[in-house]
């Protein structure tokens, strides 16, 4: 009888949480949909945080610090910050780790593409800095920020940011302006 009062007890530790529809603890975010992993829908309200850049143009190698804060007192627990083309949907550059709330994460084969949280604190803001590269065009930096279980933004956007280079350099890497002399 012991034995079976032990199993009774252990199925329902493992099945209880999920039948009574207790959320999961562990959040993570898809890389491609930015979705957490559970079933409660985004919230469609305008969100209470923001994406800050360091600068508005950049260069393949350069270095942008990028900041995601709430405002006021919304704070967060959650998020996943991606660089992504205008239009794009898989994430370019990668992060430099600066900031210890939070750890990079590989997206498509390419390490730090995004960061991510490193633990479930609730946060005010964290910065980290993004490696521009090469060959990219105009883009913005993307977000899904979780408040908590219940409440979670999709699709939080920067600025855009333009490449300095995009028309002013051939693929040979010269200048395409043309110089005028008057005599």
């Amino acid at each position: 009888m012991r034995r079976h009062s032990c199993f009774v007890f252990l199925l329902c530790g493992i099945f209880l949480p999920g039948i009574l529809g207790f959320p999961q603890t562990n959040t993570s975010i898809d890389c491609d949909s930015l979705l957490p992993n559970y079933e409660v829908e985004p919230q469609t309200s305008a969100p209470p945080y923001i994406i800050a850049v360091s600068f508005d143009n950049f260069e393949p190698g350069n270095e942008v610090q990028v900041t995601l804060e709430a405002l006021q007192d919304a704070g967060f627990k959650g998020f996943n910050l991606q660089a992504r083309e205008i239009d794009g949907d898989v994430p370019v550059g990668t992060f430099k780790i600066t900031d210890p709330n939070t750890k990079g994460l590989e997206c498509h084969n390419m390490t730090n593409s995004a960061v991510i949280h490193a633990n479930s604190d609730v946060k005010q803001k964290v910065t980290t800095t993004w490696v521009a590269p090469n060959d990219i065009r105009e883009l913005q930096f993307i977000a899904t920020v979780v408040q908590n279980l219940e409440n979670f933004w999709v699709g939080i956007q920067s600025k855009t940011l333009t490449p300095t280079h995009a028309e002013s350099v051939n693929a040979t890497g010269k200048s395409k302006r043309k110089v005028c002399f008057s005599v």
